[in-house]
């Protein structure tokens, strides 16, 4: 059964992308045999960059068409197309003639489109449509009118406005899509040397937390293979890691605890096999929000898997090397769990 419209269009800021989003962007596929959806901001918020809201959009919906841009991003696609006079990303506060004007030269002269709809939740699409007609029907006068269909203009369907998301985006965790959440889950990587009190500390303070934290896959690993690892298990390890680090930061709270990074990994691959593979380098720079640092002020536990002291004294000093090499900053934690976890507590509140 053929669709109301060839082509529609939606544009918003999607900051961040959120359910009452999402219904429209639903509607309008429903409605389309094509659907366009057009995404920018000036200035941008925090943790919404245009990477983040692509992918979002890209997870959510991944066989619409979509356009993601900032004015970066809209130089260097002007650039590829050999396209000379680029405008820039008009400014949020710029007035509404100014951004449809953009829209209509993003649609005819970047992606070389027209639209017969645009889709919204506000009184000014009808505006919207009819500049867009003005546009389309001087590069054809036989475009049609572009049409503006309204939906859930009272949030009822969905009560949620990005502006409240941002507020408080754990608060609204509801209206927001588990992989798009993530995005706000402030990550706590836990680093230090062989029996340093890592694990006791993350699950500690993922409990104190109220929320997940990720196991050392390596340490999994090397149980499972009695010790015998390979130079290629380094990257499966770190690579391992990483995918369990995203998939528990979509049903994490606010917080996800990671005992252990690609850091570490990178430690072992190099005491190991005196190389590391380039993908394991560049997992290594995998960032964190925070990074706190064991101390080995606690006795060396030997349990059949652990190297010995000299080991563990050049595992920590070769941390500290590497945090300051990469100008990370860190809190290095001593003393009892209770301890640790309160000076962990006091760093996060300081942030």
């Amino acid at each position: 059964m053929s669709k109301s419209f060839q082509r529609g269009l939606i544009v918003g800021k999607f900051c961040p992308l959120h359910k009452g989003h999402e219904y429209l962007i639903e509607q309008a596929i429903a409605a389309c045999e094509d659907l366009l959806v057009i995404s920018y901001t000036k200035p941008e918020f925090p943790l919404c960059g245009p990477s983040e809201r692509d992918r979002w959009l890209a997870l959510s919906f991944p066989d619409i068409r979509r356009l993601v841009i900032d004015d970066a991003i809209l130089q260097r696609l002007c650039s590829e197309r050999s396209i000379q006079l680029i405008p820039e990303v008009p400014h949020n506060d710029a007035a509404e003639d100014m951004h449809r004007q953009f829209v209509a030269w993003l649609c005819l002269e970047l992606l070389e489109t027209a639209v017969d709809v645009v889709f919204t939740s506000e009184d000014y699409g009808d505006g919207f449509a009819a500049v867009l007609t003005q546009r389309f029907r001087q590069h054809d006068p036989d475009l049609p009118e572009v049409r503006h269909i309204k939906l859930d203009q009272q949030r009822i369907t969905v009560p949620v406005s990005g502006t409240r998301v941002r507020l408080d985006p754990h608060a609204n965790k509801a209206y927001l899509s588990p992989h798009v959440y993530a995005s706000f889950v402030r990550k706590i990587c836990l680093l230090g040397a062989e029996s340093s009190g890592k694990t006791t500390l993350a699950a500690a303070l993922a409990r104190h937390l109220q929320t997940m934290w990720v196991p050392e896959y390596g340490r999994e690993l090397w149980v499972e293979k009695q010790g015998q690892l390979g130079f290629e298990d380094m990257q499966a390890i770190a690579v391992r890691q990483l995918a369990l680090e995203d998939q528990l930061r979509t049903q994490a709270k606010q917080w996800l605890v990671c005992d252990t990074s690609p850091l570490t990994t990178l430690l072992y691959s190099l005491a190991m096999f005196e190389q590391a593979s380039d993908a394991l380098q560049d997992m290594a720079n995998t960032p964190y929000d925070f990074i706190i640092l064991c101390d080995i002020d606690i006795p060396l536990i030997q349990d059949g898997t652990r190297q010995d002291q000299a080991f563990r004294l050049h595992q920590q000093e070769w941390y500290k090397q590497q945090l300051a090499q990469r100008a990370l900053p860190f809190l290095c934690v001593s003393g009892s769990v209770e301890q640790r976890l309160s000076q962990v507590m006091a760093y996060l509140a300081g942030k």
